[in-house]
C-alpha cells in the first residue's frame, strides 16, 4: 500500500512539471517544531522588553541595518511578491506570521529572502513541519526499515498535491512549470532525547535522503541539513552532542559531497536575557535565531544549486 502511495505520489509530481511557460522554484522546508518556527514578531514590554523579537530587530540600532529589509518605507512589512510560501493550507507572499502560528516566523523568512534575492525565477516555499517529531520514528524513511513513518508519508503526499493545486492557490503562476530546488531540513529535538534514535541518526537522515530522492523523481535534489544546536556552544550534553555530530557526518558522505550540506546554528542561540522568553528547545523564542538559521540554509542552498 505504501510503496503504491509514493508511486501516485510522484505521477503526481510529474505531471504537475509539465505546465508551459515560466519557471517556478519550488524549495521544500520540513521538519519538526523548529521549522514550525517560534521567533516572536511583535515586540511586547511583558516579554523581556521585546528583546529578540522581529519588531526589535528592525528597530534596535545595533541590529536594524541587518534587518531594515524586512520592512518598507511606512515601518510595514515587506510582503515580498516573488516569494510565496505554502504552509499547511496557509498561503501567500511571503512575510513575517508563517510560523507555528501567526505573530511568529520560523527559517522561512531568513531562507526566502536569500533565495528570492539570488535568483530570477520567482519562488514558492512549500514548508511541512509538525511539532514533536522524531526521524527515528514519525519520518522513518522506508529504506531503514520497520514500519514506515506517518509524516514521511504525509511528505510524498502533500508535497505533488500541493504542486497540483498551485494553479489555482497561485494564479500568477497559472502557465508557468514547477521545478523542485532544494530541500531545507530542520530537526532533531525528538532524536535527541532518544537514546535508540540518536544512535541510529546517521543512518536514518542518509536514508530519508536517498527515499525522499527517489520518491519525488528528483535525483541529486540539494539538501540542506540545518544543526539543532538550541542551548548554544554551552551545550555539553552527551546526546545533545552525539545528535548534532550524526547531522554534520551525513555531509560528509561519499555520495552527499556537492549535493548535500550542514548549517552550524549554535552561534545563532541567543540567551533569555536577550530573547522574548526562555524556552530554550525553541532557541528562546528568539526571532534573531529563527531568521538568521533560515538565512544560512538559503546561502548553503545556493552553493549547492547549479551554476
Amino acid at each position: 500500500m505504501l510503496r503504491t502511495l509514493l508511486i501516485s505520489a510522484s505521477l503526481f509530481l510529474s505531471s504537475s512539471l509539465a505546465f508551459a511557460g515560466g519557471t517556478v522554484k519550488v524549495y521544500i522546508l520540513a521538519g519538526q517544531s523548529n521549522m514550525e518556527g517560534a521567533g516572536k514578531v511583535a515586540a511586547e514590554e511583558k516579554a523581556n522588553g521585546g528583546k529578540g523579537s522581529l519588531e526589535w530587530l528592525v528597530k534596535n540600532e545595533k541590529t536594524a541595518p541587518h534587518y531594515q529589509h524586512l520592512v518598507d518605507k511606512n515601518g510595514q512589512w515587506v510582503e515580498r511578491d516573488d516569494v510565496q510560501i505554502w504552509y499547511l493550507g496557509r498561503h501567500g507572499n511571503l512575510a513575517p506570521g508563517y510560523g507555528n502560528r501567526e505573530g511568529f516566523i520560523g527559517p522561512e523568512l531568513g531562507f526566502g529572502h536569500v533565495v528570492g534575492d539570488a535568483t530570477e525565477a520567482p519562488v514558492l516555499l512549500i514548508k511541512l513541519a509538525w511539532g514533536g517529531k522524531s526521524l527515528g520514528k514519525d519520518f522513518r524513511p522506508p529504506s531503514s526499515g520497520g514500519e514506515v513513518g506517518a509524516y514521511y508519508q504525509e511528505l510524498v503526499k502533500q508535497i505533488p498535491q500541493v504542486l497540483r493545486e498551485a494553479k489555482t492557490l497561485f494564479p500568477q503562476y497559472a502557465d508557468d512549470k514547477f521545478e523542485l530546488a532544494g530541500f531545507g531540513w530542520h530537526q532533531g529535538w525528538n532524536d535527541r532525547v532518544n537514546q535508540a534514535f540518536n544512535d541510529e541518526y546517521e543512518q536514518n537522515m542518509a536514508n530519508f535522503i536517498r527515499d525522499i530522492r527517489k520518491d519525488l523523481k528528483a535525483d541529486k535534489l540539494p539538501f540542506v541539513i540545518a544543526e539543532t544546536g538550541m542551548s548554544g556552544r554551552e551545550e555539553m550534553h552527551p546526546r545533545a552532542l552525539s545528535l548534532m555530530k550524526a547531522q554534520a557526518a551525513v555531509a560528509q558522505q561519499k555520495e552527499f559531497q556537492g549535493n548535500v550540506a550542514f548549517v552550524g546554528t549554535r552561534d545563532f542561540y541567543r540567551p533569555k536575557e536577550e530573547s522574548p522568553s526562555g524556552q530554550a528547545y525553541h532557541w528562546n523564542n528568539n526571532a534573531e535565531t529563527y531568521y538568521l538559521i533560515g538565512e544560512a540554509m538559503g546561502q548553503a542552498m545556493l552553493k549547492l544549486l547549479p551554476k
